[in-house]
């Protein structure tokens, strides 16, 4: 009689309509019209002779019970539940599913009742359960503080970091310790998640670590190059967290305290003397977790994860990422570039021009405008030259000019010594045009110590069988090159003194 009372109040006194009052008393809409119907049939027509009726005085004059307010018609309840993991799939919508319960109920709740009794339900679940992810679509990645190692020989104790991974859908959770939350180990833990999946996300969301996010913005963040290229080869897209928005990777925030209270928690009393152990208990304590049943949805993490993230993820690639570093570089007038102290050769057209170079372990990729135009082998020769010869200048007029005579002679303007030290120095490397820019510093010194000076500079090292530009370089900033080349180191005579024991002292 409360709720019959309340209809008759939103009505006689707020003017609310009909499906307005429904909505607010939770009532189907012919109900409301039907008491709507009594009450003018008993002449209750204002809200003030209604209020000062008792619920009995008002259930006489409408001539009902209180307990046999109806809600509508006994109809087939969908399994909401089911319904709200169907929902997960990519592209489910509540349309479709309405419609196939239609097929099985034909009787059943027509598409708007069905949909707010699906939001009347979803509201009573749990907050996890309420967040909307789509099946394969998002997976959230964080760091925590994980547990010390010990080294066997020194006792020293060393910190770790747990990194976690979890699917928005299914909560699948995958942990590992790393030594740091450095580029090589967040990058690294991301490409051994992807394996343990089996399958690849098509977002993946970050916290702003500085690792992966070079420059965190609300509404451009700076993705750094290295987990860019890791996203471009399992053809992710990078997402992030807004900053200070933990709300943003709620999952993976929620699946850190869960890592830190099943995994953490259970090794606290353990000691571990590598990184390789404690990462072995890591996955067999993951395996639980993964394998237990979720208290609210009665199935496990690796159950809903088999079912929705799995067949909406993308496939993984035949190769693994391998960790790379990305630099910018100019190339100089011997078409080389400078990567990690050795040099590397580029098609000769690009001198001056400014590349980029993908550096891993193996190789060195140099890239212009996005194409890539050479790649080496890596080198660990400290400032020696890797040249290929179809990057040697051939037939274009600009660099045909630099040819070996040509410096030779152009070392001639200075003097014979010169030309001798640059001829040598052109003849002693596999490819001249490897030492082409040690002997135009040799040349252009003569800009500022003078040419005579050079010149002497250049007898002096051809003489001691030093021909490189930082050996002339030594001898002009010390001033040999004024010394005579002929001159004989000068005599002392021995010194007399009382105190000076001398040779004969010995015998």
């Amino acid at each position: 009689m409360k709720k019959i009372k309340e209809i008759l109040r939103l009505k006689t006194s707020c003017g609310l309509s009909c499906r307005q009052i429904a909505r607010s008393c939770e009532v189907s809409r012919p109900v409301v019209s039907e008491y709507l119907e009594k009450a003018g049939q008993a002449g209750l027509i204002s809200w003030e002779e209604i209020a000062v009726l008792s619920e009995e005085e008002l259930e006489m004059k409408l001539n009902i019970k209180a307990e046999i307010v109806h809600v509508g018609p006994s109809k087939a309840m969908p399994d909401y539940a089911e319904v709200h993991k169907e929902l997960r799939n990519k592209h489910v919508t509540l349309t479709l599913l309405w419609q196939e319960y239609k097929e099985e109920e034909p009787g059943g709740y027509e598409y708007v009742q069905y949909c707010n009794l699906y939001r009347a339900w979803k509201e009573k679940q749990d907050y996890c359960m309420r967040q909307e992810h789509k099946g394969g679509e998002k997976l959230f990645v964080d760091y925590c503080d994980g547990i010390t190692i010990t080294d066997k020989e020194s006792g020293e104790k060393q910190k770790t970091e747990l990194f976690a991974a979890v699917w928005g859908a299914s909560n699948y959770t995958y942990a590992e310790a790393s030594l740091s939350q450095d580029l090589y180990c967040w990058t690294g833990s991301h490409v051994n998640a992807v394996e343990y999946f089996k399958c690849v996300p098509h977002i993946v969301v970050p916290d702003n670590l500085k690792s992966g996010i070079s420059k965190p913005c609300r509404y451009e963040p700076l993705i750094n190059e290295s987990y860019k290229d890791l996203g471009r080869h399992y053809n992710f897209a990078v997402i992030p967290a807004r900053v200070r928005k933990p709300r943003d990777k709620a999952k993976v925030e929620a699946g850190v305290l869960i890592a830190q209270r099943w995994i953490l928690a259970a090794l606290r009393h353990r000691q571990f003397f590598s990184l390789v152990e404690l990462n072995v208990a890591i996955a067999e304590l993951l395996e639980k977790l993964n394998g237990r049943l979720m208290r609210k949805l009665k199935v496990s993490r690796r159950e809903l994860f088999e079912q929705i993230d799995h067949p909406n993820a993308k496939a993984l690639p035949e190769r693994a990422w391998e960790y790379c570093e990305w630099k910018k570089a100019r190339v100089n007038l011997d078409y080389h570039v400078q990567a990690q102290d050795h040099y590397y050769s580029v098609p000769c057209r690009l001198v001056h021009s400014t590349v980029d170079l993908r550096i891993t372990a193996a190789a060195v990729e140099v890239f212009w405008k996005g194409e890539r135009i050479a790649s080496h082998l890596r080198s660990l020769n400290k400032f020696k030259h890797t040249t290929v010869k179809e990057h040697m200048p051939k037939a274009h007029q600009e660099h045909a000019q630099w040819t070996p005579e040509r410096i030779i002679e152009w070392a001639g303007k200075t003097g014979p010594w010169t030309a001798l030290l640059v001829k040598t120095m052109l003849e002693s490397r596999a490819h001249p045009e490897q030492a082409y820019r040690s002997a135009l510093g040799i040349i252009r010194l003569g800009n500022k110590a003078g040419m005579d000076r050079v010149e002497n500079a250049c007898r002096r090292a051809v003489e001691h069988r030093s021909c490189s530009y930082k050996s002339v370089r030594s001898i002009l900033d010390k001033g040999m090159d004024r010394c005579g080349h002929d001159a004989q180191p000068q005599l002392t005579l021995p010194v007399v003194h009382e105190n000076i024991r001398g040779s004969g002292y010995y015998n």
